[in-house]
């Protein structure tokens, strides 16, 4: 994959790059598979903004996607397709019954290809159990809980690898460098997860950024002190003189949130580990 960039005939163009949309195989998605998606522009069913900077963008709808295929297929892959809600590209999937699934692309993907779930041999793009694969393997769409379908490593370019295998449980150290331990019965996908320039791509243009329904952000220092922690000043190019923080007075810099303790015993290392002093 490589990137692409324009000859600029605005300004805006002379910076902006985009993905090649080689792999892509057709530019129709599956009508079944296929449901609408209402723009909640970053607002709760209260009408309150819960998640800043959103709204507007263009009209999507959502692929269906499958993360706990069934045991014992063979899936054949019909086509490669672009998807607006994920970074990673997808693949429209049959199986041996004439049944169709969306399931995540990978690198080795390519249209006709072939691949299998359940408890199979450890080859490209294959889905069966961490406790089958061996030491060293890099993975994707990987399960926190048997059963439940992936919820880990699916952005794109992503990949774990498998560290190590022992009572049960598999150690991967995650795109983050956080290493942590799930079940070794957790499934997982052979490969790594494709689009692997997506995050090289320079946006280039404001428009760009609004037709992802993405708002401009406003700089706290640039506020009055009404309106922000940071705000205020005799306009000078100084910051607030205090720690940096968010509207709402919370610390942000080397401020832990993570609260959940049910599961620090399952992480080896920190992702933060290498940055402490």
């Amino acid at each position: 994959m490589a990137i692409k960039a324009y000859r600029p005939i605005t300004p805006a163009q002379r910076q902006k790059t985009t993905e090649d949309y080689d792999q892509i195989t057709t530019k129709k998605p599956m009508k079944s598979l296929l449901k609408a998606k209402k723009q909640q522009a970053g607002k709760n069913n209260q009408g309150r903004i819960t998640v800043r900077h959103r709204g507007g963008g263009v009209k999507r709808h959502y692929r269906l996607m499958t993360y706990n295929l069934p045991k014992d297929l063979t899936l054949t892959v019909e086509e490669i397709e672009y998807d607006p809600n994920r970074s990673a590209r997808i693949a429209r999937v049959k199986d041996q019954n004439g049944t169709y699934y969306y399931v995540l692309a990978d690198t080795k993907m390519t249209k006709g290809t072939t691949f299998k779930t359940g408890d199979v041999e450890v080859e490209d793009s294959n889905r069966l159990p961490l406790e089958n694969i061996p030491v060293g393997t890099f993975v994707y769409a990987i399960e926190l809980t048997p059963g439940r379908g992936a919820q880990m490593v699916r952005a794109a370019g992503a990949s774990a690898q498998l560290m190590a295998k022992e009572n049960g449980y598999a150690t991967l150290k995650m795109p983050s460098g956080e290493v942590r331990k799930v079940l070794a019965s957790c499934e997982a996908s052979i490969g790594t997860v494709s689009n692997l320039q997506h995050q090289n791509i320079k946006i280039g243009a404001a428009g760009r950024k609004r037709r992802k329904g993405i708002r401009p952000t406003v700089r706290g220092v640039v506020m009055n002190a009404t309106d922000h922690p940071h705000g205020g000043g005799d306009g000078g190019r100084h910051g607030s003189g205090k720690a940096p923080r968010t509207p709402w007075g919370q610390l942000t810099l080397g401020y832990r949130t993570r609260h959940n303790k049910k599961t620090n015993k399952m992480i080896v290392r920190s992702r933060h580990e290498g940055k402490r002093k």
